[in-house]
C-alpha cells in the first residue's frame, strides 16, 4: 500500500571510508500516514589475504558472535539476520550458518575447545589456530567468520505536537557491526570490515526501529564489499 516517492544516494569519494546517505519517503496510498526512512552509514573494509572466489571455492562457517553488554541474548538473532542476507545477496558462497556450525562442533566433540577459544579471544583478540582448524574440518570449510555487535542503541524524538499532543515522532536506532573472516589453515585474519549506521523513521503512527531492521541494512553494506 506504499509508494516510493524519493530515493537517492550521495557518495563522498574524498573520504577513505564509503559514506552514503539514503532517504526514502513512503506515503500510505489511503492518505492516513506518512513515513520517512533515513539511513546514514559509514563502512570500511580491509582485504588482507582473501582473494576473489576464495569464499565460493572453500566456504565460510559462522561462529558465535560477540555483543556489547546487555545484548548477549541477541547473538543468534545477529548471526541469523546476517546469514539470511548473505544467502540472498551471494548465493555463490557456501555459507554454514551459526546453528549448523554449533551442530558440527558438538557432533565432532570439540565443544570444550570451542568455548576455550572464545575465552582466550577475550583476553588476546586471537582465535587459536588448532581450534580454528578443528572447526574448519568439522564444517568442511576453510574460512570462519565472526560478527561483533559493538554497539546498538534506540531512541525517539517528538518532531511535531499540537496542544501537548504528540503527532509526529522520529524513532531511530544506531548500530556498529564488525565482521572478521579467519583462515583456518594458518590461523590468520583474511578480511575484516566495519559498518556504523544510524537509521531513523518518522511516522504519525507507531513504528518501532528494531535491531533486525538495522541489522539487515548494515549486513547488506558489509556483504557488498566481500570479494
Amino acid at each position: 500500500d506504499c509508494q516510493v516517492r524519493r530515493n537517492f544516494q550521495v557518495d563522498f569519494p574524498e573520504r577513505a571510508k564509503a559514506l552514503f546517505f539514503q532517504q526514502a519517503r513512503l506515503v500510505d496510498t489511503r492518505g492516513k500516514a506518512e513515513v520517512i526512512g533515513v539511513d546514514l552509514a559509514v563502512t570500511d573494509h580491509v582485504r588482507i589475504s582473501l582473494d576473489a572466489k576464495d569464499l565460493q571455492n572453500y566456504g565460510v562457517a559462522f561462529i558465535t558472535p560477540s555483543t556489547v553488554t546487555g545484548q548477549e541474548e541477541e547473538k543468534q538473532a545477529v548471526a541469523l539476520a546476517f546469514t539470511e542476507i548473505l544467502a540472498k545477496a551471494r548465493p555463490d558462497i557456501r555459507c554454514v550458518t551459526l546453528a549448523e556450525t554449533i551442530n558440527a562442533v558438538n557432533k565432532a566433540g570439540i565443544s570444550v575447545d570451542y568455548k576455550a577459544m572464545f575465552v582466550d579471544y577475550r583476553d588476546t583478540g586471537i582465535f587459536k589456530r588448532d581450534t580454528l582448524q578443528k572447526i574448519g574440518f568439522a564444517t568442511n570449510t576453510r574460512y570462519v567468520a565472526q560478527l561483533k555487535l559493538a554497539n546498538f542503541s534506540q531512541g525517539s524524538n517528538t518532531r511535531l505536537g499540537v496542544l501537548g499532543l504528540r503527532l509526529l515522532e522520529t524513532k531511530y536506532a544506531k548500530i556498529r557491526l564488525f565482521l572478521q573472516i579467519w583462515d583456518t589453515r594458518n590461523g590468520s585474519i583474511a578480511w575484516e570490515s566495519i559498518c556504523e549506521m544510524q537509521y531513523a523513521v518518522e511516522a504519525f503512527k507507531e513504528k518501532a526501529v528494531t535491531l533486525h531492521m538495522v541489522m539487515e541494512r548494515a549486513s547488506a553494506d558489509l556483504i557488498a564489499r566481500l570479494p
